[in-house]
């Protein structure tokens, strides 16, 4: 067997290796997509795909795209903690990851030839203490209004027997 022909053959061979195993690959994305589609195109949060009850958490987690636990990770707080606390420290991430306000002063200085040092602040951070704020805060208006339900009384129903006969029948 000749030197090129040799090489044609590997050449050829490798090729047919190289495109089984990308068929192959291809394969398993279709059916990996098929067997979760949002998952696939990146559009479950983590828990949110599980919150498939009709509870009011469930709910709020459906409504808000983040889990109670992952807001109060984001926030440092605990289940128990007040909602004082809680405000505390949105404030604070918040602020942060707030862009710095421009210097007055930092505009009449001269250059030095060194590039300004990146901005220390973060919109996706920002965002993320902003959802789970409004998740938390959500949440404790849920569990107000439950029990302000809770404790008020039923409202009256409306008699279903006939008013009582009057004494002027004819």
């Amino acid at each position: 067997m000749s030197s090129p022909k040799a090489i044609v053959q590997i050449f050829i061979t490798g090729s047919r290796i190289l495109g089984k195993a990308f068929f192959e690959a291809g394969r398993q994305a279709v059916k990996n997509a098929k067997q979760s589609p949002q998952a696939a195109m990146g559009g479950d949060v983590a828990g949110v795909g599980h919150a498939t009850s009709g509870s009011v958490t469930d709910n709020l987690t459906r409504e808000h795209r983040i889990t109670l636990d992952e807001a109060q990770l984001i926030l440092n707080v605990k289940r128990d903690d007040e909602l004082e606390k809680i405000l505390k420290n949105y404030e604070h991430l918040f602020k942060a990851n707030s862009p710095p306000a421009p210097k007055a002063d930092e505009a009449k200085k001269p250059s030095t030839g060194k590039p300004p040092a990146p901005p220390a602040y973060s919109h996706y951070l920002q965002s993320k203490v902003v959802r789970a704020r409004d998740r938390i805060e959500a949440e404790f208006k849920a569990l107000e209004s439950a029990d302000s339900s809770a404790q008020s009384p039923p409202p009256p129903q409306p008699d279903t027997q006939p008013p009582p006969p009057t004494g002027n029948q004819s």
